[in-house]
């Protein structure tokens, strides 16, 4: 085993743990916190697989920005202590979540198993070093931050769009729904 390989496991582990950590903890606090863990530890692994690029933005902007946006939006709705009870809908919730995640996961092994993924007897296909364009069906790869920023404002600029205004949205609810609680608390 190289330590490439331990390294690997160490990190997929470190991303694990902080999201079941996340999943599990009863406060908002500590499952940001934990969630940066996690997001830390995918940054580690696409250092591993010399993604240097995606693992800066990984860092700058999901364990830096989003999560201070995060931090900031559980600070104004001054969410204490008693937003981690156990209640019934959070059971009933519970069970829901964990029936799709079971349903997806077999729904997941049905298409690899009829698709023929699992060792058809070709095994791995080698990776190359070079920096040239791989050809797919649909996909064009490059390790250049130049065709990825291309890729992100050219074909992926829809999504992009969408998701800035969710973000958006987001933080305009969050503001709303703290004016109404400072409201109903002066009053």
């Amino acid at each position: 085993m190289s330590t490439v390989d331990i390294l690997f496991y160490f990190f997929a582990l470190l991303a694990l743990g902080g999201g079941m950590l996340m999943i599990c903890s009863k406060h908002p606090v500590p499952a940001a916190m934990f969630m940066i863990v996690s997001l830390v530890g995918v940054a580690a692994l696409f250092v591993l697989l010399e993604a240097f690029f995606l693992a800066v933005l990984q860092i700058l902007v999901y364990a830096g920005a989003v999560m201070v946006l995060f931090l900031f939006i559980i600070m104004l709705l001054d969410v204490g202590p008693e937003g981690g009870k156990a209640s019934r809908m959070k059971l009933i919730s519970g069970f829901a979540g964990a029936f799709f995640t079971a349903l997806l996961v077999v729904v997941f092994l049905i298409m690899v198993q009829s698709s023929g993924w699992i060792n058809n007897g070709e095994g791995w296909s080698e990776i190359s070093d070079t920096n040239e364009f791989t050809n797919g069906s649909n996909l064009i790869f490059s390790a250049s931050v130049k065709s990825f920023g291309y890729g992100l404002l050219t074909k992926y600029m829809l999504p992009l769009q969408i998701s800035g205004f969710l973000l958006l949205a987001a933080m305009v609810g969050v503001i709303v729904l703290s004016k109404k609680a400072s409201e109903e608390g002066s009053n």
